[in-house]
C-alpha cells in the first residue's frame, strides 16, 4: 500500500472520546436552565445519533432548534474539559500516521465542538467533518478516499458500508459486539487498544488495498 493511499476515518463520541461525563453535565445544565426534566443518565446510554434525536424526548418539536442552539452554546464551557480520550485513541491515530497514512474524524457532533474536544486532548487528525450521521458519513468518507471507518455505533457501520469502506467497529459505545456484527461490521474490536495490531495485519494482508 503506497504512502498516503491509506486514509482511516474515526467516529468521535465513544470511539475516540468518552463523552458521557461532559454530555451528562451539559444535559443537567440544560435542564436547570430551561426548567425541563432531562434524564441525563438515560441520555448518555444512547450516544451517537444527532442531538435533535435526543432532545425530542424532552422538548416539544417546535422547541428543538432553539434547545439545540442553547445546548451547543453551553457545551464548550461545560463538556470539553470533562471529557477524556478513550483508551487507545492516541495510539490509534499515531499508528495510522506511522504507516504513512492520514486520519479523519467524521462525527454527528456539531463540528466546532468536535474540534474543541480534539484540541483539548491533543488529538490531531488531518481532517475533521461534523454534522453527519449514519449514511450521511459516506459523503465525507468518499470525498477523502477513506479505506476504513472506525466507529462504535450501528450508524457508523452503515456509514462505512455506504461509502464502500471497511467497517471497523469498537464495542465501546451503546452497541455491543453482537449488534455491530449483525449490522454488517467487517471487524469488531473490544476497544481501540487493539487497533494498531489490527492495522498492521490489515496492511500486510495480500490484496488489502483492493479489499478496502
Amino acid at each position: 500500500m503506497a504512502a498516503m493511499s491509506l486514509t482511516i476515518g474515526f467516529d468521535l463520541d465513544m470511539t475516540l472520546i468518552d463523552s458521557r461525563p461532559g454530555i451528562h453535565a451539559c444535559y443537567l445544565a440544560l435542564a436547570e436552565r430551561t426548567g425541563t426534566y432531562i434524564d441525563a443518565d438515560l441520555a448518555v446510554t444512547r450516544l451517537g445519533p444527532p442531538l435533535a434525536e435526543e432532545l425530542v424526548n424532552w422538548f416539544p418539536a417546535e422547541r428543538i432548534p432553539a434547545m439545540a442552539d442553547l445546548y451547543r452554546e453551553m457545551y464548550p464551557s461545560i463538556a470539553v474539559a470533562a471529557t477524556p480520550a478513550m483508551a487507545g485513541a492516541r495510539e490509534a491515530i499515531e499508528a495510522v500516521r506511522a504507516a504513512g497514512g492520514r486520519t479523519m474524524v467524521v462525527t454527528a457532533k456539531y463540528e466546532p465542538n468536535a474540534k474543541l474536544h480534539l484540541a483539548h486532548l491533543g488529538l490531531e487528525p488531518d481532517v475533521v467533518v461534523g454534522d453527519l450521521w449514519a449514511e450521511q458519513k459516506a459523503e465525507a468518507l468518499r470525498e477523502y478516499g477513506a479505506s476504513a471507518y472506525v466507529g462504535d455505533h450501528v450508524g457508523d457501520v452503515r456509514g462505512a458500508r455506504a461509502a464502500g469502506a471497511l467497517s471497523v467497529a469498537v464495542a465501546t459505545g451503546p452497541c455491543d459486539a453482537e449488534e455491530l456484527r449483525a449490522a454488517g461490521a467487517d471487524v469488531v474490536l473490544d476497544d481501540l487498544t487493539a487497533f494498531p495490531a489490527w492495522l498492521a495485519g490489515y496492511r500486510e494482508a495480500p490484496g488489502a488495498a483492493e479489499r478496502a
